[in-house]
């Protein structure tokens, strides 16, 4: 039996949907796709073609395609990951829906958990307003630097560090939480991290209690005690 696949393209307003600016390239990113990735053979169901915001949560073809794909066990294909979304709720609801795998052709082999990853990080990257912690230290001209000169630079400086911390937890608030409202564990977690190539904020690599300390601080930022988590 073939692969089958029901198709998903989005454009963001009329004029691309009527001059098909946009949907050409959709097209060659999915082709590429079906002749490079896909098992042989495959089949193309049905394509759906949305001219419609991705903020606009009211997306008919969208949800036509969602349901064949569920009724015939079809993958659900788009050429990029913001075609389906940007709105990594929506993703994770895919996610946890076993009756519909999808797959992004730009991103021939990223799994469920990436992508949501991938998208967690593009709506943290777009919504998170970064906060700058600016500390002027005073430069001692000679010998004359007071004590109380010095006692407050530290104390700046030790404030900027601690706020840079939450703000590093923050970031990641939008890449956890929903990882964890699937049932994935602080393990699967440190893995799809890695998997994605996505680094710590000191360049390094994922473990399950640098997880950790990031859900902790996340729930000490939150003033409320949540359920642990499993680290199966």
């Amino acid at each position: 039996m073939p692969s089958q696949y029901v198709l998903y393209r989005r454009v963001s307003t009329e004029e691309q949907g009527k001059s098909c600016l946009g949907l050409e390239a959709q097209d060659r990113d999915i082709r590429l796709y079906l002749e490079t990735y896909s098992p042989t053979p495959w089949e193309v169901l049905r394509k759906f073609t949305e001219v419609e915001s991705s903020a606009n949560g009211d997306r008919p073809e969208l949800a036509k395609a969602i349901e064949l794909t569920r009724k015939t066990r079809a993958t659900l294909l788009v050429s990029k990951l913001d075609r389906l979304s940007r709105r990594v709720s929506l993703i994770a609801s895919l996610m946890e829906d076993k009756l519909v795998p999808f797959r992004v052709a730009s991103m021939p082999h990223a799994d469920a958990l990436q992508l949501c990853i991938y998208a967690a990080l593009a709506e943290q990257e777009r919504q998170f307003i970064t906060l700058r912690t600016n500390v002027v230290l005073q430069k001692a001209n000679g010998c004359g630097v007071k004590l109380g000169s010095l006692r407050d630079a530290t104390m700046k400086r030790n404030e900027s560090v601690k706020a840079q911390a939450k703000e590093r937890a923050e970031a990641w608030r939008g890449v956890v939480e929903p990882l964890r409202g699937a049932g994935k564990s602080i393990r699967e977690i440190a893995e799809a991290l890695n998997a994605a190539g996505i680094k710590t904020a000191r360049g390094g690599t994922w473990h399950p209690t640098t997880v950790q300390r990031v859900v902790d601080r996340l729930r000490r930022q939150a003033g409320r005690r949540s359920a642990p988590l499993r680290c199966g």
